[in-house]
């Protein structure tokens, strides 16, 4: 699916469908104004009769505008002419048009929206958007189902500038927008995949491909007689009950010649977690092969970043392992060594996540990194207490967990911030190790990264839970979502203009 921008006429554009918006009580947009003008009042005849009420998604497809030489035109409902919109508004109103298109089977539209008031932001920040939200709202994934229906694609979407001054921005920001869409997809289709084919392998073979892409990045695979030879005591714990080896895969982009203390992003990749011997039930397992979204988020974030060719120095480091139940399986209680020399009392198996992660954190000191991010489908706390609209955040690092705000703001993948107060790490406390890798259940993400938080006291860090926001799970319908490859793209590309 292609973008482009015009500027001319609406009325001497040649696209085989015109989308234009309108709003509650009967109130027209300027594109729907001028539509109505050309038809002779046949718009305003259509809103009072009521067939579409001007709420936010809503869309009325009408064929044959008198006057109008698009052969059909697109209705979509922008809310109340003066209510502050907001970029979740604003990407209904995109996602709803977008669909409308699909199931219209419309070829080459042309989107009269940019004009819509979205409160704070530009036109180039919603060019980027209706972008994305346009591919989120196409993707499916059906690479595994034995007959697959012809599809119809949109091929490309025209988006209408009232400014000529905002071209430049305008193709610049679609550039943006589709680089971001790769990553995404990226992420979405890792995650999407089955755990009998997306194991620590098959994680290892996609990053060693990213790196035969792109000129970039160069990846380094390190296996399991590597993390013993590194005593990675916790990492290892994890995958003693699977047949599948753990695999710590590190990936290095420099998008510069300068000398810079990189930005580390260490993603959790539990290609399937059973929960070990902590066992979960088994309406639990279902979904747990998304375990792996931190990873797949870093591999989507990094090709991302090469495809733009941003001026940075990124290090990707996934933490991969199978969680499974057997004869050599880590037991409850169990006491490990990790890296950094600290001892943890394993009191869950099924919490693993953490286990695999602060050896990774660990292992990112070699790096002497400039901030460490790490992006892990953590707990199941964090859906509790957000839900899935926002993701957990916790730093060591105030100026850090701002940045992440502020990108998560701006790319509409938001975070919420967590306390790191020292009163969470009691619950910690294990009467023979120096850890328990549990604190109970109260305060569940917040002691999370309380845990990870101790092996992150060489850089700034901050961690991203994403066990809310990077698969939805509502019965049949299970789907990674990309997140949070937007938030780190837009995080990266602001540290990028620094």
């Amino acid at each position: 699916m292609k973008f482009k921008v015009e500027d001319g006429p609406l009325e001497k554009q040649a696209n085989d469908c015109l989308v234009v918006g309108i709003y509650e009580n009967n109130h027209l947009t300027s594109a729907a104004k001028k539509l109505d003008d050309m038809s002779l009042g046949f718009i305003t005849k259509i809103v009072k009769k009521g067939e579409i009420q001007g709420k936010y998604g809503q869309t009325l497809l009408l064929h044959h505008v008198p006057n109008v030489s698009n052969e059909r035109v697109l209705l979509v409902g922008c809310g109340k002419k003066e209510a502050e919109r907001n970029a979740r508004d604003f990407r209904k109103i995109i996602f709803s048009s977008i669909k409308a298109l699909h199931v219209a089977k419309v070829s080459t539209p042309l989107l009269a929206l940019t004009e819509l008031n979205v409160s704070k932001y530009d036109t180039a920040w919603k060019v980027k958007h209706i972008v994305e939200t346009s591919f989120d709202a196409l993707y499916q994934f059906t690479e595994y189902k034995s007959s697959k229906d012809s599809q119809h694609e949109i091929a490309q979407i025209t988006l209408h500038l009232s400014q000529k001054k905002d071209m430049s921005s305008a193709k610049e920001a679609i550039h943006i927008a589709l680089a971001i869409v790769k990553g995404v997809t990226l992420t979405k289709d890792l995650a999407n995949t089955p755990s009998n084919i997306c194991n620590p392998t098959y994680l290892a073979k996609k990053a060693k491909l990213l790196a035969k892409k792109y000129k970039s990045i160069k990846t380094t695979v390190l296996e399991e007689r590597d993390m013993e030879r590194l005593g990675m005591g916790a990492f290892l714990a994890v995958s003693k009950g699977s047949a599948e080896d753990a695999k710590l895969i590190c990936l290095e982009y420099k998008g510069t010649s300068k000398k810079k203390a990189p930005i580390v992003l260490v993603g959790k990749g539990i290609t399937f977690d059973t929960g070990g011997l902590s066992l979960k039930p088994a309406d639990g397992m279902i979904g747990m092969k998304y375990d792996m979204c931190g990873a797949a988020t870093v591999l989507g974030t990094l090709k991302t970043i090469a495809e733009l060719k941003l001026p940075i120095h990124v290090v990707g480091i996934l933490a991969t392992a199978e969680n499974m139940p057997s004869g050599t399986a880590t037991r409850p209680e169990d006491i490990v060594t990790s890296m950094s020399g600290q001892t943890i009392e394993i009191m869950n198996t099924d919490a693993e996540g953490r286990l695999v992660l602060c050896d990774a954190l660990t292992y990112a000191e070699r790096y002497k990194p400039d901030v460490v991010i790490d992006i892990a489908t953590l707990t199941g706390a964090v859906v509790i207490a957000l839900g899935h609209h926002a993701t957990g955040l916790v730093s060591n690092h105030q100026a850090l967990a701002d940045e992440l705000v502020e990108a998560g703001i701006e790319s509409h993948d938001r975070v919420w911030q967590m306390p790191l107060w020292e009163e969470y790490q009691e619950q910690l406390k294990s009467p023979f190790a120096d850890m328990s890798n549990v604190g109970g259940r109260a305060a569940g993400v917040i002691t999370a990264g309380c845990f990870l938080s101790r092996f992150a006291k060489k850089f700034h860090w901050a961690h991203l839970d994403v066990a809310g926001t990077a698969a939805m799970m509502f019965g049949n319908d299970r789907a990674a979502t990309g997140r949070p490859v937007p938030l780190l793209t837009q995080f990266l590309l602001n540290r990028a203009e620094k």
